[in-house]
C-alpha cells in the first residue's frame, strides 16, 4: 500500500465539515438548530451585481484564465476600497493579490514563510484553519489565551514570558471569530511593537471589518505594519 506523507497524520477533517454534518443529521431528526457556523452569506447579491454579472457574461476572454495577479481592475479596485475605508494607501501591482478565500490565502502564507519546526502563535478562541495549516506545515503550534478580562484581546507581556525561540508568525483575527470583539488602534500598534520586537510575521485575519460595524480598522494603518504585517479581506462578508 502507498503511504501518505508524513504531514498528513496530524491533519483531522475541518471542524466545520464535521459540525454542519451534525446540524444536519439533528435537523433531519425534527430538532430546530441555530447555525452560528461558518460566515456563509445568507442574502443574495444586490440586484445591480447580478445585472453586471449577466451583461458581462459573453464578453470576450471572460471564460478564459485569467492573470495569476488577478486582473489589474480588481487589483486597482481593492486598493480604492482600502483608501475609502480604512485611509490605508496599497500599492495594487505590489500590495495586492486577489485569492480564491481566505483559507487560501492562510495556506499560500504558511507555506511561504513557515519551514518544518518552526513555530506559530495561534489564538485560543480562534479560527481552526489556523492550527489546521500550520499542523500541514509540520510547523509548532503556540497557543495564545484569549480572556474575557482583557476583552479577548492578546496580553503580550503573558505572551513573552513563553519560549518565543523560533516563533516565525503570528495569527491575529479581528474583528475576532467567535467572540465578534473587535481590536482598537492602540492594540494594534502593541502588535506592530511586539512583532517588530521578536522579528515575527504578523498576519490578520479581517474578514468582519463591516458586519455589525460602525468604525472599520487595518491592521495596516498602523505605523510600520508593512514592514511585518499581512492582511487578509473577503469579498464574501463585506
Amino acid at each position: 500500500m502507498i503511504q501518505k506523507a508524513d504531514r498528513l497524520s496530524n491533519v483531522k477533517e475541518y471542524y466545520f465539515s464535521k459540525k454542519l454534518r451534525e446540524v444536519a443529521a439533528l435537523r433531519k431528526e425534527g430538532k430546530e438548530i441555530i447555525n452560528m457556523a461558518i460566515g456563509s452569506p445568507d442574502l443574495p447579491p444586490p440586484d445591480a451585481v447580478i445585472k453586471a454579472l449577466n451583461e458581462t457574461a459573453n464578453t470576450k476572454g471572460a471564460h478564459q484564465y485569467q492573470s495569476y495577479q488577478g486582473i489589474p481592475e480588481l487589483r486597482e479596485a481593492i486598493a480604492n476600497f482600502y483608501l475609502k475605508h480604512y485611509c490605508v494607501s496599497l500599492n495594487p501591482n505590489q500590495e495586492i493579490l486577489p485569492l480564491m478565500g481566505s483559507k487560501e490565502g492562510i495556506m499560500h502564507i504558511s507555506m511561504a514563510f513557515l519551514n518544518k519546526g518552526d513555530s506559530v502563535l495561534i489564538p485560543d478562541p480562534g479560527y481552526p484553519s489556523y492550527a489546521s495549516v500550520s499542523n500541514l506545515m509540520q510547523a509548532n503550534i503556540i497557543t495564545y489565551d484569549l480572556s474575557e478580562s482583557n476583552n479577548w484581546l492578546p496580553n503580550y507581556k503573558e505572551i513573552e514570558k513563553q519560549d518565543l525561540t523560533g516563533v516565525k508568525m503570528m495569527w491575529l483575527n479581528y474583528p475576532h471569530m467567535p467572540t465578534g470583539t473587535n481590536a482598537t488602534k492602540e492594540h494594534f500598534k502593541k502588535a506592530v511593537a511586539f512583532a517588530k520586537k521578536h522579528d515575527i510575521m504578523l498576519v490578520n485575519d479581517n474578514p468582519y471589518s463591516f458586519i455589525l460595524n460602525d468604525n472599520p480598522i487595518s491592521l495596516l494603518e498602523t505605523e510600520g505594519a508593512r514592514d511585518v504585517a499581512i492582511e487578509l479581506n473577503s469579498l464574501s462578508k463585506t
